[in-house]
């Protein structure tokens, strides 16, 4: 026993070196499984992972090597350390082979390694709250990833994921008023480490001969929406005034982030840096303002902006709501998002365009105007194709309102990302509406996507988290969308991009005036006609595509905040 505890430290001590393959031969070499302590098996699991972070065999003999070593000792710190690890490395699993992970084993395990009241394993406890509120994400199970987020705030074991991803969480559930989110949003801000000014480069703000522009994103990927509405101005800037750098912040560069380097003068990537070393490479290019478009997803880097790498910081495009932080100067919006009455629930100032607060570049899909598929079908289709995590209990109660009062009627659901439809199914059958759901597979090819909305009548917005990307797709293919008034950013995108088509009359008041529109477009077809023949003629040429206006009024806007800062005494 002595032995193996020697070898357990001298492994330790090797980890913190990171001689991963030493390690793993090491094990291999001198131990077999029955005499591998839990400690070993982690320290095993955890040399796998990092030896080779995408590589499936090693991730998948990692997971093992977690499991057993959970399994021999379940409710000790170093048990729940592998539980905890053996959750998140199913996840990374699941992501690089985009299939599901086996739930219920690590439902199971949860369930059997609960110790809540026992301060000697605290900090192993939130690491495994920590990846199952990742694995509730997987379930479309949004409220349970927030019951685990909040116990680990109220342990005050917490970091900037938690932090972020609490408050991210909160925009797709209807609770939380403005004011809460600008509040959490000033404890996140409180919270966030700031690193003393000596270990950082002096941030610059000299004179240059142009404006350099930072775009700082986790997202610049094959099919992935903000790629649309970032080629919009990336590709239509005056080369002669302005330099765009893009900071990138992902694992992995596929054709479309190889297509956005050329787009741009320099490109960087910090995924692998700290943040302190990540502040002063972003420090050290002298960008006059960084735009982030991530906000408080997951893969943020908010405590970057938190210490300031550049002279102005906005928001833009990823996240739809304040961050609270006192260092994220403005937010980019327009009027219909933001109200003139509302800007103190902001923390940063309010920049708004004149039009929408963002352009896409066009799909290359033909179009044509049909008919609504219900003339020939005899029903009437609805559909959402929003990501799943959209669709909240009180979201599910009104479409299903829908299909209750409309005999035969459908709607269509399909998610970008492949998710467990277990939480949906549920919901519609205790709604009584289960059989007039049809749930649609990811589709491979994009086209296959796109042709989908010729098989719907009108898309259903999602609330109080709007659709964006997918509401562009309904309207390019002539497809109307009913949205809600909301009470934020998030929540009135629906209004904004209808209010720039001319059509108000697709924005309902309420949850009531949501469904008699529903019902009122299915028992006038004619009008339903007359609405999808007028968005099919006229929004190609609304803001909601004319890129040259919408990258004009996006380039004077960031003009006049570097003037801004360079008149500033």
């Amino acid at each position: 026993m002595v032995l193996f505890q020697n070898l357990e430290l001298e492994l330790q001590g090797l980890l913190k070196e990171k001689k991963y393959s030493e390690i793993i031969n090491i094990i291999l070499s001198r131990t077999n499984l029955e005499e591998r302590s839990a400690g070993i098996l982690n320290i095993l699991g955890v040399c796998k992972t990092l030896e080779k972070p995408n590589d499936t065999k090693n991730l998948s003999q990692a997971i093992y090597d977690f499991k057993i070593a959970f399994l021999r000792e379940k409710k000790t710190p170093i048990g729940l350390l592998a539980l905890a690890n053996f959750i998140k490395a199913s996840c990374d699993l699941s992501d690089l082979q985009k299939s599901e992970i086996n739930f219920n084993e690590i439902i199971t395990f949860y369930d059997e390694s609960k110790c809540e009241n026992n301060k000697e394993v605290q900090s192993s406890t939130v690491m495994v709250y920590r990846n199952m509120a990742r694995v509730y994400g997987k379930l479309n199970e949004n409220k349970k990833s927030l019951f685990l987020y909040d116990k680990i705030l109220k342990s005050n074991l917490f970091n900037s994921y938690d932090l972020c991803s609490y408050m991210y969480l909160q925009c797709f559930e209807t609770k939380w008023k403005q004011s809460d989110f600008f509040n959490f949003g000033k404890f996140i801000d409180k919270n966030l480490k700031y690193y003393p000014d000596e270990k950082l480069l002096k941030l610059v703000n000299g004179k240059k001969t142009k404006i350099r522009i930072g775009f700082l994103s986790a997202d610049i990927r094959n099919g992935h929406s903000i790629t649309y509405f970032l080629k919009t101005i990336l590709s239509n800037y005056d080369k002669n005034k302005f330099e765009i750098y893009l900071i990138l912040n992902q694992k992995n560069e596929d054709r479309t982030a190889n297509y956005f380097k050329t787009l741009v003068d320099k490109t960087i990537n910090i995924i692998n840096k700290e943040n302190v070393e990540a502040i002063n490479i972003v420090r050290n290019l002298e960008i006059d303002i960084c735009i982030d478009l991530m906000g408080m997803l997951s893969e943020h880097r908010i405590e970057l902006f938190k210490n300031r790498i550049a002279p102005d910081q906005i928001l833009w495009l990823g996240y739809c709501n304040t961050t609270g932080l006192k260092n994220m100067d403005y937010i980019i919006s327009d009027h219909n998002l933001i109200k003139k009455n509302e800007q103190n629930l902001y923390s940063e100032e309010i920049l708004y365009l004149p039009s929408i607060w963002n352009c896409h570049s066009g799909f290359d899909i033909k179009r044509e105007q049909v008919k609504p598929p219900m003339i020939k079908n005899n029903f009437i289709t609805f559909g959402s194709f929003n990501n799943l995590d959209k669709i909240n209990d009180e979201t599910v109660i009104v479409w299903s309102e829908i299909l209750r009062n409309i005999k035969n009627s459908k709607l269509m659901i399909k998610s970008s990302i492949n998710r467990n439809n277990n939480r949906l199914n549920k919901l519609f059958s205790d709604n009584g509406v289960i059989d007039s759901i049809i749930f649609i597979d990811r589709k491979k090819e994009f086209e296959d996507h796109m042709n989908l909305y010729r098989q719907i009548d009108i898309a259903l917005d999602t609330f109080p988290y709007n659709g964006v990307t997918t509401s562009f797709e309904a309207i390019w293919m002539g497809v109307p969308v009913l949205t809600m008034k909301g009470f934020n950013f998030n929540s009135r995108c629906g209004e904004s991009i209808n209010r720039n088509i001319n059509m108000d009359y697709m924005i309902a008041e309420n949850k009531e005036e949501y469904i008699s529109k529903a019902i009122e477009l299915f028992e006038k077809p004619e009008r339903l006609v007359e609405i999808r023949d007028e968005i099919f003629q006229n929004s190609i040429s609304s803001s909601l595509f004319d890129i040259n206006n919408f990258s004009n009024d996006f380039f004077k806007i960031l003009s006049s905040v570097f003037d801004k800062q360079s008149n500033a005494p």
